[in-house]
């Protein structure tokens, strides 16, 4: 059934583990990469979602602009009120500082 391979079996773990490596030290990057990637998008997301939650809850409120944050796993959310000198409008900004893993992020919105 099986016939003498006298050390061919190590050359062979050898190869074969060294494939694996070689395709490991290439795909890890590009796997950390594509999660800092993904908890980018998922920070973006829901700066969006508060920053349209606070527009439509001053829709059926009032007008009562007070600054405050929110943290939604251990990130803090800045959300702010700034006048705008041209008009007299406000604009919302949701503000995301630094951190280990994204750069600081702004987005801003009128309220129509």
């Amino acid at each position: 059934m099986l016939q003498k391979n006298k050390g061919f079996f190590l050359i062979e773990l050898l190869l074969s583990l060294s494939a694996w490596l070689m395709m490991c030290l290439f795909f890890i990057p590009i796997f950390t990469d594509l999660m800092n990637q993904s908890r980018k998008v998922e920070v973006e997301k829901k700066a969006n979602q508060l920053l349209y939650e606070e527009l439509e809850a001053k829709l059926g409120i009032g007008p009562s602009f007070a600054n405050y944050s929110v943290f939604v796993n251990s990130i803090e959310y800045k959300i702010s009120w700034k006048d705008l000198q041209a008009s007299s409008q406000k604009e919302v900004c949701v503000t995301v500082d630094n951190s280990s893993f994204l750069s600081k992020m702004e987005i801003c919105r009128l309220q129509e």
